[in-house]
Formats: C-alpha cells, sequence, structure tokens
C-alpha cells in the first residue's frame, strides 16, 4: 500500500490540516514528519474546531496511529498542553507515538530566538519567536538534547549543562540578557519526561512496519514549502524541511525516499504569507481585506494559526507554484478555499514576471530580485455563486471549472481534491488519493 505524503505547496497555511483530516480516513498511521509549534493547524470536524501545532492531524480517528516524527522539534511543555487539551474534549491520545530521536525545544532557544529577532531590527525574518530556529541550529552544531535524553537523568543532565553554558554565554555576551537557571530548566524537563514517556518509541519502526504490512501511510509536512530551508525565499525561510524533494518527509519519520508512492501539494486558491519576505503578489487593496476577512466571524479569516498575526494576502502566483511542483515532486494537488473566491467577479492568476523589461517565467533565488519583479496576470471571469454545497466537479460553476483547468495547465498537475468549506465533508474529490 502507498505512503502518501501532503505538503503545502505555498508559503504555508494552505490548509494541510484540512486535508491531513479528510484523507486520514483510509490511512492507518498518520505521521508529522517536520517543524514545530511555530506551525498549526485547523481542524473543523463533529466535534468541534480544534488547533493543532505538534500533534498529527489524524487524531480524531481513534483507530489511526499518529506519529511525531524525528524530524520535528518538540517543546514539551506545549505538546503535554495540546494532549491534555485534546484529551478534556474527550479526544483518545493513546495511539499517539512520539519519537525518541526528536529534538526537544528548551527554554533558551526561545530566548535566543526573541533576541535575536529583536536584534535584526528592520531585518527581522518574523518567527514566531517559538525556539525553533535556534533548536535546529543546536541539532545542526551537535549539541542538540533529544526525546530519549528525558528517559535517562544520567544522560539528560550532562547535555543539558553543556548546552545551556554555550547557550548562557551567548545570552549575556552577545545580546545582553539574563542568563537562564540550569536547576529549574532540569527539573521541569525531568517532569516532562515522567509525563510523556508512554508516548515515547521507535517511529521508524512503527513506519516501517505498518508499511510493510501493506496498510496506508499518510506524511504529513507543516509550513510551506517556499519557506523551505533550501528552496524557499532566503533567508525569510523556517529552518527545517517543509519540502519532500529534498528528503525532508523520509528523514522525517526515518524511512527511505522510494518507500514514498505519492506526494500531494496543498494550494489556496490564493496566495497569503505570515512574516517578513518577498510576495510577489501581494495585494493592499480591498480585495486583500475581502480576502483576509472572509468567514472572519465563524473564526476562519486568514489570521495565523499560531500567531494570530493578520497574513498577507495575493493573487495566486503560478510561477511560484510551478516551482514548487517541480522541486516537490508533486504527483497531485488539492486545492482549498475555492469558497473564499465565490463573490469575486473577477479572479487574476499571475503566469509571469516582468523584471527589468524583460519577462522571466522562473522563480528567482534572490530575495533583492524577487523584491524588483511585477507580477503579469492573467484575468478569469468569476462564478458569483456560492459552491459550499457542491460535491462533484461537474457540479461546480463552469467559471470555477475554468479556473480549476488553468491551474491544472499553469502548474502541469493534476487538481485530485478541491475544498469549498472548512469541514470534512466540504470537498470535492475528482480522483482518490488512496
Amino acid at each position: 500500500m502507498p505512503i502518501v505524503v501532503v505538503v503545502g505547496g505555498q508559503w504555508g497555511d494552505e490548509g494541510k490540516g484540512r486535508i491531513v483530516d479528510l484523507l486520514a480516513r483510509k490511512a492507518k498511521v498518520v505521521a508529522r514528519y517536520s517543524a514545530g509549534n511555530n506551525a498549526g493547524h485547523t481542524i473543523v470536524n463533529e466535534r468541534g474546531e480544534f488547533k493543532l501545532n505538534l500533534v498529527p492531524a489524524g487524531i480524531f480517528y481513534p483507530e489511526k496511529t499518529c506519529v511525531i516524527g524525528n524530524g520535528v522539534a518538540v517543546d514539551p511543555g506545549v505538546l503535554l498542553g495540546e494532549i491534555e487539551g485534546l484529551q478534556a474534549k474527550g479526544i483518545d491520545t493513546s495511539k499517539l507515538v512520539l519519537s525518541d530521536r526528536a529534538q526537544l525545544v528548551m527554554p533558551w532557544h526561545i530566548a535566543l530566538d526573541k533576541l535575536d529577532e529583536a536584534s535584526r531590527g528592520a531585518t527581522a525574518i518574523g518567527t514566531t519567536g517559538k525556539g525553533i530556529g535556534p533548536c535546529f541550529v543546536d541539532k545542526v552544531a551537535r549539541r542538540g538534547i533529544r526525546v530519549a535524553d528525558l528517559l535517562r537523568p544520567e544522560d539528560l543532565i550532562p547535555r543539558m549543562k553543556n548546552s545551556l553554558d554555550y547557550a548562557n554565554r551567548v545570552i549575556t555576551g552577545v545580546y545582553g540578557g539574563e542568563p537562564i537557571d540550569f536547576d529549574s530548566c532540569y527539573q521541569a524537563y525531568h517532569d516532562y519526561g515522567l509525563r510523556l514517556s508512554p508516548y515515547i518509541a521507535d517511529v521508524q519502526g512503527v513506519v516501517f512496519d505498518a508499511h510493510r504490512r501493506g496498510e496506508y501511510v499518510l506524511l504529513e509536512g507543516a509550513q510551506g514549502s517556499l519557506l523551505d530551508l533550501d528552496h524557499g525565499t532566503y533567508p525569510y525561510v523556517t529552518s527545517s524541511v517543509p519540502s519532500s524533494s529534498s528528503g525532508g518527509a523520509a528523514i522525517g519519520v526515518g524511512i527511505g525516499p522510494t518507500d514514498i508512492q505519492r506526494v500531494v501539494g496543498v494550494f489556496k486558491s490564493y496566495c497569503t504569507r505570515v512574516g517578513n519576505g518577498p510576495f510577489p503578489t501581494e495585494l493592499f487593496d480591498d480585495v486583500a481585506a475581502t480576502l483576509r476577512d472572509h468567514g472572519k466571524e465563524f473564526g476562519r479569516g486568514e489570521y495565523g494559526t499560531t500567531t494570530g498575526r493578520p497574513r498577507r494576502i495575493g493573487w495566486l502566483d503560478a510561477v511560484a507554484a510551478r516551482y514548487s511542483v517541480r522541486f516537490n515532486g508533486l504527483s497531485a494537488l488539492a486545492l482549498t478555499r475555492l469558497d473564499v473566491l465565490d463573490n469575486m467577479p473577477t479572479i487574476k492568476i499571475c503566469t509571469g514576471y516582468e523584471l527589468d523589461g524583460k519577462i522571466i517565467s522562473s522563480f528567482p533565488s534572490r530575495e533583492s530580485t524577487l523584491e524588483r519583479i511585477k507580477p503579469i496576470y492573467e484575468e478569469l471571469p468569476g462564478w458569483m455563486t456560492p459552491t459550499t454545497e457542491v460535491r462533484t466537479f461537474d457540479d461546480l460553476p463552469p467559471q470555477a471549472r475554468a479556473f480549476i483547468k488553468r491551474v491544472e495547465e499553469l502548474l502541469e498537475c493534476p487538481v485530485d481534491l478541491i475544498s469549498v468549506g472548512p469541514s470534512r465533508e466540504q470537498a470535492v474529490i475528482v480522483n482518490p488519493i488512496f
């Protein structure tokens, strides 16, 4: 049976959690493979609305095994709070599994994240301040602390002392901040280890064994591919690997890339971005305000799940999206929030860029270039009728079908799934993913 990866194709907030929640019905294992609690997924189902930051979106199916992979940066306090919040609402978390190889977000990571952002001034990245970047820095520098260390005080104490000693020298010497106390940190993380121990396991074995038994496995990405550390709008990117092309999905749960059969890219019918960095199709007019506040009265407007920050809004950028399709090796698209465009008389798609008087069709690597380009738009007529109750492709308005077909042509990839609302049943399945 196939292993399917779901990745965000734009700058995040595409609705991946909603797609994972829908696809998880047929999966046996749902595994989160990247990022940390700097990313969030909003799920709407019969139990209500849920905002997840670390727990995989398959958690609402009690028979599914939900995995937090080794590629995730885990803040144990946040994870425990999320587990307890789910349990309080009657959600079974007994089949949640946490990789013993995952890196831990420590208090000094959060402090360093905030201090570094403040020191950058006008050139700040726009991080969430959750400590994810410094956590991955420590991972690469080989002074990180892993989930497995929580289970052995004889490992945790020396590693925590070594990492904290270095962090305090940076906090005080570089930024002039207050040092962090070892004893309080150790006690907190020792307690976290006791509370998390029932969930900690060898994730690679869980995923591999399910695949070998012929069970469906769904790998859940976080954030967006255009924030990828290698392929995104550097330096305004995340510190992990949300894309699939650079091996992020396979490495993040401990399997080989040849085990993956399909990669589904989730794209909004328009574009959004949270944080700083180039955004070629960004809008600053009434259209942006209309798209941002669509459904706000129901808590569905374009505001960050994790931060609550208003998202920057723009038209669908087919140049950037096609670039994402190619480096992710996407086999299918899931197009979300089509219903947000229901009342738009005209819809635009960016089909190319103008740079210094020349037309280009590729996505530039330099931020300075991206900030100078002018988007070239193609205008399509809107459909001006509700789509939230539509469940088949043929029942969509002709103009909506034409928009989707044009997206397929420009991105060179088929649209297999269309979301027309936040709930599970508000979906048009053109071709089954599983």
